[in-house]
């Protein structure tokens, strides 16, 4: 028999629930999302828009920056910097409205690095939590800034990177820290700061007798790592250059790795069903790089695991840039240059392979029962996800597209080269 203090408890914990729904819907914390696995936790999702139809509002972003937008409690976080790399930018805006509510500079650089022609000075992507939106853009600076009063918390600029490229690696939260890569041609590492005050709570350095044989160029990251639970122990999924590491998340230590190649790691890791998924960036092969693999590792090995704990291979046109997508236990991702492949996450089989229109550097994202799939040209091709390739619909804004789309309510945020859209 409920009693009514059963009652009031089971109303709290459903209220709590509710809320807890609702905030999963209206907030996108990290690089592909929340839980980072590339899943909207929304509903209803647009389907149909064009650059007029169907645009809640349209703002011009200053400067020029590859990363996603950030949600927390109403407000979108993006960052941008100049062309030349010699003023990094923080903006907000109005969720619902699309108006500027803080713009300010957080770091200069007087002599910045030369990067790719593909890539900007603000393309990793800022994560917010209650009270706090980090951005990080690489060697140049990282910062913690309110998200109420935009007043800065913190700041670092004395984390050094030759990143050859250019900054891409995301910063992540983990409790109490905030952990970034840091991986260009001279001693790479991944560092956990405080996110309180960014004090360096950790610092894992690539291990030199490994790296000291590569030449420069081959040691390099541009990935973002993910946190995972094996058995009792949290790990960082850090992929870098030539090989996976498995760092207890708490200390920095390394528990396991895994080689695989050469260089430029782009694409994030995955872990569904008790299996990590990572890919290789370019493969050194017959004296030249080719295009990468992915790998399903076992994770609850230690040491070197690169003969034991392989589950699968495959190697025919594996993304370099955008991240594969786990949805139903099977693995969709799409090549830089548009073929789209869904494998059976488990056994790496191909389930179908199909030809998308353009070149990818935006990840896939699942939202409201749907796949979307975004090229550099600002073309969509939504699918839904399944055994046999079924295509939704198609839409097109005719605007530069490398950010990931952002899935709030019932609206999906979309960055360009020049603007922010907001799509209902």
């Amino acid at each position: 028999m409920m009693t009514k203090k059963n009652n009031f408890t089971a109303f709290i914990f459903l209220l709590f629930v509710l809320v807890s729904c609702r905030n999963e819907q209206q907030n996108w914390t990290h690089f592909r999302g929340s839980a980072m696995d590339g899943h909207a936790n929304v509903e209803t999702v647009p389907l149909h828009w064009s650059a007029s139809e169907n645009i809640v509002w349209k703002v011009p972003v200053k400067g020029l920056g590859w990363s996603s937008p950030a949600v927390y409690d109403g407000r979108v976080w993006v960052t941008s910097a100049e062309k030349d790399g010699h003023e990094f930018y923080l903006f907000c805006y109005d969720l619902e409205t699309g108006k500027l509510l803080n713009e300010q500079t957080l770091f200069t650089a007087e002599d910045p690095q030369r990067i790719h022609g593909t890539n900007s000075y603000a393309t990793p992507t800022p994560c917010v939590e209650e009270g706090r939106v980090y951005v990080h853009y690489g060697s140049f600076g990282t910062a913690c800034v309110n998200i109420e009063n935009f007043e800065v918390i913190w700041k670092r600029d004395d984390m050094p990177c030759d990143h050859m490229q250019g900054p891409a690696s995301s910063p992540i939260i983990y409790k109490d820290k905030l952990i970034v890569h840091l991986e260009g041609t001279e001693d790479p590492y991944v560092i956990a700061l405080d996110k309180k005050t960014g004090e360096t709570i950790w610092k894992s350095v690539r291990p030199k007798e490994i790296y000291d044989t590569l030449e420069p160029v081959y040691r390099k990251s541009y990935q973002t790592p993910i946190v995972i639970t094996v058995g009792d122990r949290d790990l960082l999924i850090s992929n870098s250059a030539f090989m996976c590491f498995a760092h207890d998340v708490t200390t920095g230590e390394v528990v396991w790795s895994f080689k695989y190649g050469y260089d430029s790691t782009v694409s994030q890791s995955l872990y569904y069903n008790g299996l990590v998924f990572v890919n290789s960036g370019w493969i050194f092969l017959d004296g030249k790089p080719n295009f990468t693999r992915q790998f399903a590792i076992d994770p609850t090995g230690a040491g070197d695991v690169t003969e034991t704990h392989q589950v699968w291979m495959y190697e025919d046109e594996v993304p370099q840039i955008p991240t594969p997508l786990i949805v139903d236990g099977k693995m969709y991702m799409v090549h830089d240059r548009g073929m789209a492949t869904c494998l059976d996450a488990m056994t790496g089989k191909v389930i179908w392979k199909e030809k998308l229109r353009g070149n990818f550097n935006s990840s896939p994202i699942y939202a409201g029962g749907n796949i979307y799939f975004i090229n550099v040209k600002g073309f969509c091709t939504i699918i839904k996800p399944g055994d046999t390739f079924e295509k939704v619909a198609e839409n097109d804004i005719s605007e530069t597209v490398k950010a990931v789309p952002v899935f709030v309510g019932d609206k999906m945020l979309l960055r360009s080269q020049n603007h922010l859209f907001s799509i209902n």
